[in-house]
């Protein structure tokens, strides 16, 4: 039994609902900023004339709290092409913040604490059992394969998603008896 605390985004219910049997993905981020209070504040932000915004399902974070942003039966906008069939489970990871695109800054170091990966892997667990259609999973770098130019230099191009990035232990985090990985 997982403990999860559910704290909807103001705007979960604008999401598209969808069946859980179409639900065969799961995509693992990191959130590439400090704290779970900066990653709530960058998930209410409206960026779309929905009136949503970016966000995970699910963010777990350094401690192994997890919380529910957004109800998995709904399209949480997270992957771009893979939203309407996939889970996006969100790590408090600070990644290559503060500046994600400078050319000096796309080495990620901070390691995910165990605690956090124990917490993945009951999710994990508790997401299988679920939706018994999921098969899959993945690191957002592996499906979001797209470049941008450097902050620092625009003729220069940088990985515009680097995420989970090569601290994750995916050896550790997942049974590969019950997922496979995608993108790799």
């Amino acid at each position: 039994m997982i403990d999860i605390l559910h704290a909807p985004l103001p705007y979960e219910t604008l999401l598209p609902e969808r069946q859980p049997g179409n639900i065969d993905l799961v995509v693992i981020h990191c959130t590439e900023l400090p704290d779970l209070a900066m990653a709530r504040e960058y998930g209410e932000r409206v960026l779309y004339d929905s009136g949503a915004g970016n966000s995970g399902h699910y963010y777990i974070d350094r401690d192994g709290s997890v919380l529910c942003y957004v109800d998995p039966l709904r399209v949480a906008h997270h992957t771009r092409g893979y939203n309407p069939r996939s889970i996006g489970i969100e790590l408090v990871n600070t990644g290559r913040y503060p500046d994600w695109f400078h050319s000096a800054r796309q080495t990620m170091t901070e390691p995910y604490p165990e605690k956090q990966i124990d917490a993945l892997r009951a999710l994990l667990d508790h997401l299988v059992e679920r939706f018994p259609s999921l098969r899959h999973i993945a690191g957002h770098e592996d499906l979001d394969t797209a470049t941008v130019p450097a902050s620092d230099d625009p003729e220069n191009e940088v990985p515009r998603k680097r995420d989970p990035g090569p601290q994750f232990p995916w050896a550790r985090a997942y049974d590969p008896s019950r997922l496979g990985r995608l993108g790799t």
